[in-house]
């Protein structure tokens, strides 16, 4: 049987299409395969915050997901399904779940065998106990523009919750937290003419001050009290650091830096917020301080030297210094790897396991290509003894080791504020895979 030369002109191409087609798609199954498969490896194989659960049966691959999500490559197609290859780097846009026709993506908390703690808040953002609210990041939305909004609807409900305060010495509201929700809760504060005062513990930004350098933040517009709309779809850290510091001078916003709190008690009418300057007497607090908490110490003699930090922004500011780099995270190898491309820079990482085991692989290839290079020592099963003026003492293969040193930076994580909102009275939820 002959094939009619006409079907074989109009076929040689479609088969040609077919086959390119095919081959890839079958790359880019195999790419996802191998980056779920390597998350899995290096234990970040759990999401950590709002994330995408999708139903095998609804998906029918057709990527709209993968399009939509603009961090990247979160998603991938597996046996023609969308699944999470990046589960950790997910931070619930929830854009996928949008963008999907067949309506197969759910957004929900923690996973079966891992459970997200939240505080239990109302629609209004008001926790259990009165006059207590939270908004952002910490209420278990890790995005900007979420936050931001739920800032603003959080002052709002604190606004028809309470009277202003006739008592020159009582607040409407204290606010707890510089980042995206703090920002917008007290620029609503200010529209609407309340007494508050904020804190922050950090600088300006709160959690987004700690994320990598020109790492897109926003990918969609959001509204702010007094300013209007942000007039940006897409922003990188640094940019939405310098629009927020010209926020702040142009509004006139006074936001206490540096000031921690260190407990919150009801009063009658009220509360009473110490932190590590003084004392506020307000009728309600507003927490929007994230989930990263507070950074993880090392309990060890000299750690609150000047020259101990707990973040890395700029590795040119420590050209030409000793640095010593405690953790064995994607952030401490991350930090430690940029810090040995710097000229006349000498780093040492610190890690008191045998090996990193729960960072990427391509940051153990960095920092095993710094280490081949003579550019950094690694010290896997090491601790930190002591912090000197001008030396590190360190225990490495329990023997006692000694190195010159100007800065310590440790990337130990960080202390989630469970128990702090525990000691407020605040009800805690744990979510396995629920919304």
């Amino acid at each position: 049987m002959s094939i009619s030369p006409v079907l074989a002109f109009y076929a040689a191409p479609l088969i040609a299409i077919w086959s390119a087609y095919a081959i890839s798609r079958h790359k880019a199954e195999a790419r996802a395969v191998a980056q779920r498969d390597e998350a899995i490896d290096a234990g970040l194989g759990e999401p950590t915050s709002l994330h995408p659960i999708i139903d095998p049966v609804l998906c029918i691959g057709c990527k709209a997901c993968l399009k939509a999500c603009p961090e990247g490559d979160i998603l991938g197609l597996i046996n023609n399904k969308a699944q999470l290859i990046e589960p950790s780097n997910c931070i619930g846009h929830g854009a996928c779940k949008t963008s999907c026709p067949r309506g197969a993506i759910s957004l929900v908390f923690g996973t079966a065998t891992r459970g997200v703690d939240l505080p239990v808040t109302g629609p209004n953002f008001e926790t259990n106990v009165p006059g207590l609210f939270i908004a952002g990041e910490l209420g278990g939305m890790g995005l900007i523009r979420n936050a931001i909004e739920q800032g603003r609807q959080a002052t709002d409900a604190i606004v028809a919750k309470t009277k202003a305060s006739s008592r020159p010495d009582v607040l409407d509201v204290v606010i707890i937290g510089g980042g995206p929700a703090g920002i917008s809760a007290s620029l609503g504060a200010m529209e609407k003419g309340l007494r508050f005062t904020t804190v922050e513990q950090d600088t300006l930004g709160g959690s987004v001050a700690h994320f990598p350098r020109g790492k897109v933040v926003m990918t969609a517009p959001a509204t702010l009290p007094i300013v209007g709309d942000t007039n940006f779809k897409e922003v990188s850290k640094e940019k939405l650091l310098a629009f927020w510091q010209d926020v702040v001078r142009k509004t006139g916003l006074r936001i206490n830096f540096q000031e921690r709190v260190l407990a919150v008690e009801a009063t009658s009418g009220g509360f009473s917020v110490k932190t590590t300057r003084t004392s506020y007497v307000s009728r309600t607090v507003l927490l929007a301080i994230g989930r990263r908490g507070t950074p993880r110490r090392l309990g060890v003699p000299g750690e609150d030297s000047a020259k101990v930090m707990y973040r890395m922004i700029d590795p040119e500011q420590f050209r030409g210094k000793h640095v010593l780099v405690v953790g064995g995270g994607d952030s401490a190898l991350e930090a430690a790897a940029s810090l040995a491309e710097q000229p006349g820079t000498r780093v040492t990482i610190s890690y008191r396991s045998g090996a990193f085991a729960r960072a990427k692989t391509k940051n153990r290839q960095r920092v095993e290509e710094a280490r081949a290079a003579k550019r950094l020592e690694v010290l896997l099963n090491s601790t930190v003894a002591c912090i000197g003026t001008d030396t590190v003492d360190l225990l490495h293969l329990d023997l006692p080791i000694q190195r010159r040193n100007d800065t310590v930076i440790v990337c130990a994580g960080g202390i989630l504020p469970t128990d702090f909102l525990k000691s407020m009275g605040i009800a805690i939820e744990t979510k396995y895979g629920t919304a």
